[in-house]
């Protein structure tokens, strides 16, 4: 069953193909009464000749790629297959010359058209065979990109929890209980292709919250949402990566601006932050932004507009077309 719904449409190519080529050479001979057609009993050895051709030389010679060689041996095929009808069925007593020009057609047509729908039906395999591929290499990458946010995220919050377990215990509750939430989402609802835009931006809300515990009376944090539509999808734990990489990289008793707003299925996330200009070099903040624009180009293509500005602070804008989201 899987054999013919794959291959339905060439099943379909082979039968019309021999319908017409019978009626037309039928036509065309027509002084022959049915019966006593003689290419009504080539056909068959006719059919023979083209499965041969299909089903062994061709996948044979393609595979070697002696490709001059199987144009020899079509040619000759071509060549004995017309002589056994000239001869043996139609019985015309023809000169080879005259026998090749009145019926090497016969041998040729189908051997030439149902070559060509191998070669064709070859190609389209190989495309298919590529695009599987593709995208189990783009599945593979992207897991492999989800795995460096993963442990980042979760190292950040465990540090946290340990430093406030000594200076600060009576808060370690709230913070175990911000953490569990955060590897509920990491863990199990980001494995997904997609979440919902309201889940992600819970996510984020709690990630914020844990961060102001951590910085209080170090940074500032300035943090507005405004989202038109709540039921827009989006590839999970895109914007922590902007948000944490603000954190790693802002300097003590600075300011951190996150902007995020969706309207008409646009998402735009503008994070700002101040950042030592001298002391730190532009490699310290590539690895997590290289690693977040691979994702956007696997999973946006063009959807999106990436930014990265270094002037008076350290600025990352992110605009995704969420209505056109790839997965």
């Amino acid at each position: 069953m899987t054999f013919l719904k794959k291959h339905t449409s060439q099943i379909l190519v082979h039968i019309l193909f021999w319908m017409l080529f019978v009626m037309v050479s039928l036509f065309i001979f027509s002084k022959y009464y049915w019966r006593e057609n003689p290419f009504l009993q080539y056909v068959s050895i006719l059919v023979i000749i083209v499965y041969v051709n299909n089903l062994v030389l061709l996948p044979f010679f393609v595979r070697k790629r002696l490709y001059i060689l199987y144009v020899f041996v079509f040619a000759i095929i071509s060549f004995f297959a017309t002589q056994l009808y000239c001869n043996v069925f139609a019985q015309c007593g023809c000169s080879i010359m005259k026998c090749l020009s009145d019926y090497l057609w016969q041998t040729l047509v189908p051997l030439i058209f149902f070559s060509f729908v191998w070669v064709l039906y070859r190609f389209i395999d190989k495309q298919e065979e590529m695009e599987k591929v593709k995208k189990e290499h783009t599945e593979m990458e992207l897991k492999f990109l989800k795995s460096q946010i993963n442990p980042h995220v979760l190292f950040n919050n465990l540090n946290t929890i340990y430093s406030y377990s000594i200076e600060k215990p009576n808060e370690v509750p709230d913070l175990i209980l911000m953490l569990s939430d955060n590897l509920k989402h990491v863990l199990y609802e980001s494995n997904a292709k997609t979440i919902s835009l309201e889940k992600e931006l819970q996510f984020l809300d709690n990630y914020i919250r844990f961060q102001r515990i951590r910085t209080e009376g170090v940074k500032q944090i300035f943090y507005v949402t405004k989202i038109e539509s709540m039921t827009n999808v989006i590839a999970p734990l895109l914007l922590i990566t902007i948000i944490e990489n603000a954190f790693k990289h802002s300097t003590l008793n600075s300011d951190i601006s996150i902007s995020i707003t969706e309207k008409g299925g646009v998402l735009h996330c503008i994070c700002s932050n101040d950042y030592n200009k001298e002391g730190v070099s532009s490699t310290d903040f590539k690895i997590g932004l290289q690693n977040l624009e691979k994702r956007l180009q696997l999973i946006y293509e063009d959807e999106y507009e990436f930014n990265i500005s270094k002037a008076e602070q350290f600025t990352v804008s992110l605009k995704l077309n969420l209505k056109n989201n790839k997965e």
